[in-house]
């Protein structure tokens, strides 16, 4: 909604103004834990999730700005598309002021989590591993408690703090159970496709030829998980697929970086989203699109993501 009332007060493309929310989501679906793939990625790769978290956002933020608002603005200045007409008539109904969260308490909410398990990273660097500040810090820091106490925080600061009883903060989250339940089925999914191609030993066969080819565990990850994308178009299955066919491949090769593999494979899993892809037809949807233009903004940008995350996941492995 913020978008379309901008596009319509401005007069600016819907592109211009879209493009950018929708490449910092992709960005973060793609990349950064504690989304579902992501995490389900670091689990398979063994990797710090932490630090993975801090990489994500060091070729996050610049991937984004190169595929949002520089791409957003380029296409956008060609393709002018207005607010569609059944859209337009919802956001002019104005409905009474609603006494809403501040932002900062908002924003700290949400970062919660994250900001928990950056923490127990630090702790694992910094502290000594038998001590006892350690061991709290890297149990509130494991990603299913920081979840965990995130969500009981959301029940107050977003819950009671704003005048909600203990019934109606009870029915937001019985709410929510039904979008979870299609997120953990396409996850579970993702897992049994996995399972199956490891128990008919492409894993091995790939590892084996990997092997003798000298690719790296880098680009191999991005490699399979951006064919596999092409094919089904879902990012969560070909990401935790490839995560699990690559996995045995980064352990047979000392000096691999787990936490930019995890980068790396998620990177891949978002190329070339096209019409075998949910995300391709709420894109066409929303804008009013063709399929064509649909074609032009939303699969180039997720390609230019997909590609641009790559080059600065192999500059940050020069680095490291």
């Amino acid at each position: 909604p913020l978008v379309f009332t901008i596009a319509m007060e401005t007069g600016i493309s819907l592109v211009t103004i879209g493009i950018p929310l929708v490449a910092g989501l992709s960005v973060v679906h793609g990349l950064v834990p504690p989304h579902p793939a992501a995490m389900a990625a670091v689990g398979i790769f063994k990797a710090d999730v932490g630090m993975t978290i801090l990489y994500s956002i060091i070729v996050g933020l610049p991937t984004a700005i190169i595929a949002g608002p520089l791409f957003g603005k380029w296409i956008g200045s060609r393709m002018h598309k207005k607010v569609p007409a059944e859209i337009a008539e919802q956001l002019v109904q104005h409905k009474e002021t609603k006494d809403l969260p501040g932002f900062g308490n908002t924003l700290f909410t949400i970062l919660l989590p994250v900001i928990l398990m950056l923490i127990a990273s630090v702790a694992n660097v910094t502290l000594d591993q038998t001590s006892d500040a350690s061991k709290v810090l890297r149990f509130i820091g494991d990603p299913i408690v920081a979840l965990l106490i995130a969500t009981i925080y959301s029940f107050f600061s977003l819950g009671y703090a704003r005048g909600f009883n203990r019934d109606k903060v009870l029915k937001f989250a019985n709410d929510c159970l039904g979008p979870v339940a299609n997120i953990l089925l396409v996850i579970g999914a993702g897992g049994a496709f996995n399972k199956v191609l490891l128990d008919s030993g492409i894993g091995e066969q790939i590892a084996d030829l990997a092997k003798h080819s000298h690719l790296s565990p880098l680009l191999l990850g991005w490699g399979i998980a951006a064919l596999i994308r092409i094919a089904t178009g879902s990012a969560t299955v070909s990401m935790m697929t490839a995560a699990g066919i690559v996995a045995p491949i980064a352990a047979s090769m000392p000096g691999t970086n787990a936490e930019l593999l995890v980068l790396a494979t998620g990177a891949g899993s978002l190329i070339l989203s096209h019409v075998n892809d949910s995300g391709f037809w709420m894109i066409k949807e929303y804008f009013g699109m063709t399929v064509k233009e649909t074609l032009m903004t939303w699969t180039a940008m997720e390609t230019i993501i997909s590609v641009v995350a790559f080059i600065f996941i192999l500059l940050l492995n020069v680095v490291l």
